[in-house]
């Protein structure tokens, strides 16, 4: 298994800077996860790792070896797309076993090299040798297909194709694996069983691990650590308890979880005026002045009645939204609308449109940006 270690990566497109001197410092059997809107650089940073794409300035290593000029198919990447990219025409195994093959036909001895283009050649792949039939049905049994070997891809439901371009990277025994967007086309409850199966094999063989997504629900349940990415950079790396405890910018706090932001001025240090429409007091200190608010929804408690409490704020519903096991109500709070979340419990009471009631904001739930 290898390190990631990019440094000062540069990427540019004619006029048009892709990437703008990223650096990734990504340790040995980590699960590291590039998150980020559309057009913000992950995919084109991991393609750049994976070697598809010429770097325009900056290094790359895997493990202590620089990789700059090294191809490709040399860099010992395994690569999942999000599109799978599985051979319709060959069956599960035959998928699996397709790299290994052109292994073999590159790397192999001269009586490798002939039975691999025979083998290539033809549309089945035809009776493997005993090694490599072994490596793809070990293969197959991590990611739990073995017993669907023989079976056609055609016929196989997504979260099983997904795991057929799983097997298909893992059976190459390769040092960092690398998954564009892999979940992107499964509906939610087959997503959440996926990152489950991804996360779990990952963890059980080791692998460093670098998963792209646009996704903030994957990226924080899945990875060791997350770099939020914007325009070509990464704005902030951390662990996921990190980033959405302690986000440095509105943009990750924003994109990172549900979130209140609002413009405000400080006043004595730990009051607060919110959109000129409330005060609040906060337990961090910092300078008099305009600044950003964060206050997560959860972090808001919903009190029954009036109280003297510090930080207790009178609002009216505008719209309240059942989620399952969460209720979510817009409340306006003078001409701010305040995002609550809530927990549902039986016996609760449930809001509507047009209901008053009373927001407790703890002081330590205010976080200054």
């Amino acid at each position: 298994m290898g390190s990631v270690t990019v440094k000062g990566l540069v990427k540019q497109y004619s006029d048009v800077p892709a990437l703008k001197g990223v650096d990734l410092n990504i340790r040995e059997g980590e699960f590291y996860a590039l998150l980020g809107p559309s057009g913000c650089g992950k995919t084109t940073t991991m393609r750049c790792i994976a070697g598809f794409e010429d770097i325009t300035e900056g290094d790359i290593y895997i493990g202590a070896q620089r990789v700059n000029d090294v191809a490709a198919n040399r860099r010992n990447c395994g690569m999942v797309f999000q599109s799978y990219a599985l051979f319709p025409h060959y069956n599960v195994f035959e998928n699996v076993a397709y790299s290994l093959t052109v292994r073999d036909l590159y790397r192999g001895s001269y009586g490798k090299r002939v039975k691999s283009f025979a083998r290539l050649m033809s549309k089945k792949l035809g009776k493997p040798p005993k090694e490599l039939y072994q490596k793809v049905m070990d293969a197959l049994q991590t990611v739990e297909l073995d017993h669907l070997a023989e079976r056609g891809v055609g016929e196989l439901s997504g979260g099983q194709q997904q795991r057929v371009a799983l097997a298909r990277a893992l059976v190459m025994e390769p040092a960092v694996l690398l998954m564009d967007e892999p979940l992107s086309n499964l509906d939610k409850k087959l997503r959440n069983t996926m990152r489950t199966t991804i996360r779990t094999i990952q963890q059980e063989i080791g692998i460093t691990t670098i998963f792209v997504t646009h996704d903030q629900e994957e990226a924080m349940s899945m990875a060791d650590r997350i770099a939020v990415m914007k325009d070509g950079e990464i704005v902030q790396q951390a662990t996921p308890t990190e980033l959405y405890g302690k986000p440095l910018t509105p943009f990750v706090a924003d994109f990172v979880g549900s979130s209140n932001i609002y413009d405000a001025t400080v006043i004595d240090g730990r009051q607060v005026k919110i959109n000129d429409q409330f005060v609040v007091h906060t337990n961090g200190v910092t300078e008099n002045g305009e600044a950003k608010v964060l206050i997560r929804p959860e972090g808001i408690k919903i009190l029954r009645e009036h109280s003297e409490s510090r930080n207790v704020i009178e609002g009216k519903v505008t719209m309240s939204t059942y989620f399952g096991p969460n209720i979510r109500y817009d409340v306006n709070v003078g001409e701010a609308t305040v995002v609550v979340e809530q927990e549902f419990e039986p016996g609760i009471p449930v809001y509507d449109q047009g209901d008053h009631l009373f927001l407790h904001i703890p002081e330590e739930r205010v976080l200054l940006l």
